[in-house]
């Protein structure tokens, strides 16, 4: 199968628990960021600042979801994602749970600044 070129291709690729979760992500995405464009990096959903600098991405797994930020975001939260799986700038969300959509804003607006005050590329 080839690699999707498109958020709604990829979005397509999943059924589910996994597709419902992927489609609240991007509709919190849009909600929290609307000036931010949608493209595949790497392979995966990422919204793009329009300075061309990726603000944050998504993808989806066999039991989860990941967002994933820089790690200066994630690290700033650190004491919210207490109850979640994290790693270097990501946060997995299971499939089945309620999405953290406060946190997440939160997240998003916290990486906004980042990069357009403190001049903080992707990774």
């Amino acid at each position: 199968m080839a690699r999707p070129q498109t958020v709604d291709e990829y979005i397509d690729g999943f059924t589910g628990p996994g597709r419902e979760l992927l489609e609240q992500l991007r509709a919190l995405a849009h909600e929290a960021v609307p000036e931010a464009s949608e493209a595949i990096k790497w392979g995966y959903p990422a919204w793009v600042h329009p300075s061309g600098t990726i603000l944050f991405m998504v993808s989806g797994h066999a039991r989860h979801a990941s967002v994933a930020f820089t790690p200066s975001t994630r690290e700033g939260f650190d004491a919210q994602l207490a109850g979640f799986v994290t790693g270097k700038g990501t946060v997995k969300l299971p499939y089945g749970q309620p999405v953290p959509g406060d946190l997440l804003r939160r997240m998003i607006a916290f990486r906004v600044r980042e990069h357009e005050d403190d001049g903080v590329l992707w990774m």
